[in-house]
């Protein structure tokens, strides 16, 4: 099972990290949105952590005779998306603090412009200001923003794996 988790674990996290690297330089130079990145960011994640589905459907045919539990297939889909998830982290960790420190200034200076331009009131428009400020100071602990980066992509592979395993474990779903 090791094998398989890292395999697929891998690819899926170079694969999105891949995506973020190519779409990072086109938000500099105003080719994308911020708005539209977090559409393209989390259709890669899923795409990506649909890799969870072949990892467990590789372990059941491969080492399982074609037969998984759903507690097996769960907890295959669980570390392909921990070891994708953490890749993720670690390649967004080295991107953010070589190419784009000013990141979080960007986003600030982004909601801000899609509150104003939304006729947010004053309050709202606070709202969103202390939000921001909030996210800062967690993006300046490198822990925190660890943290925050894994919690961005995890949960996403946590349903791929919940959807993966209620399916694999039915030995009639694509037999090997």
């Amino acid at each position: 099972m090791k094998k398989i988790v890292l395999a697929f674990g891998l690819i899926s996290g170079a694969i999105i990290s891949a995506m973020f690297m190519i779409t990072m330089p086109l938000y500099k130079n105003g080719t994308l949105s911020m708005d539209k990145g977090e559409v393209i960011g989390y259709s890669t994640m899923v795409i990506s952590l649909s890799l969870i589905f072949f990892g467990i459907k590789s372990y059941r045919d491969q080492h399982l005779h074609g037969a998984i539990t759903f507690g097996k297939a769960f907890q295959t889909g669980l570390l392909i998306a921990a070891v994708a998830s953490l890749f993720y982290a670690v390649a967004w960790e080295f991107y953010f603090n070589l190419y784009i420190p000013d990141f979080m200034d960007q986003y600030a200076t982004m909601c801000m412009t899609k509150a104003k331009a939304g006729g947010a009131s004053p309050e709202e428009i606070q709202k969103v200001v202390d939000q921001i400020n909030q996210t800062k100071a967690i993006y300046k602990d490198p822990f925190l923003r660890f943290g925050l980066t894994l919690m961005e992509i995890f949960p996403v592979g946590l349903v791929i794996a919940l959807v993966s395993a209620g399916i694999l474990r039915k030995r009639e779903v694509l037999p090997a």
